[in-house]
């Protein structure tokens, strides 16, 4: 079951769903928009081979940098960055995110990979941008993604406490 509005709004006054900041626009007719946060990562296209089976300087793979809200961030064509939320989004455990990015952006030819917000993780939600065909500037601050939830028949056994779990900023693959 996708949560309507009212049910979204029942589990965030309740406290079971917590979005911090919580603005006035953030919860939507069936989700809710996220904004982006001042932090943004590209991929070092200079890198040497990254071996997943081996711990990794992430200074290497990723150029991070914070950002002017006034200057924003050029998304350069077909360029893989990583971004983040500026909101904390802490879900129960009966509820799943599917992420996605905002219609208005993936007509501009911005893509975001499938991206799920699993049952009982708490953080700044991490995600991938893919570049469209022509540069693209967005802003911190400005509603970019779009989460629809689904409630789960009951709640999951074992709900996320994994690696990213209260992740703050840009947060780099941390492979096992």
């Amino acid at each position: 079951m996708i949560l309507s509005d009212r049910d979204i709004a029942w589990y965030v006054e309740k406290g079971l769903l917590r979005i911090e900041p919580l603005m006035g626009d953030t919860i939507r007719e069936n989700g809710v928009d996220l904004r982006l946060a001042e932090e943004f990562c590209r991929f070092n296209p200079e890198a040497p081979e990254l071996d997943t089976a081996r711990g990794f300087d992430e200074k290497t793979y990723y150029i991070c940098t914070r950002v002017d809200p006034d200057e924003g961030y050029v998304i350069k064509p077909y360029e893989h960055v990583l971004a983040t939320t500026a909101e904390t989004v802490c879900l129960p455990d009966d509820l799943v995110g599917l992420v996605n990015v905002r219609s208005t952006y993936a007509r501009l030819g911005l893509f975001v990979p499938p991206t799920v917000i699993d049952a009982g993780f708490c953080g700044q939600v991490t995600i991938e941008i893919i570049g469209s065909a022509y540069p693209i500037r967005v802003y911190p601050g400005q509603r970019f993604l779009h989460v629809v939830f689904i409630k789960t028949t009951s709640p999951v056994a074992n709900p996320y406490r994994g690696k990213y779990q209260g992740q703050r900023g840009v947060t780099p693959p941390r492979p096992d």
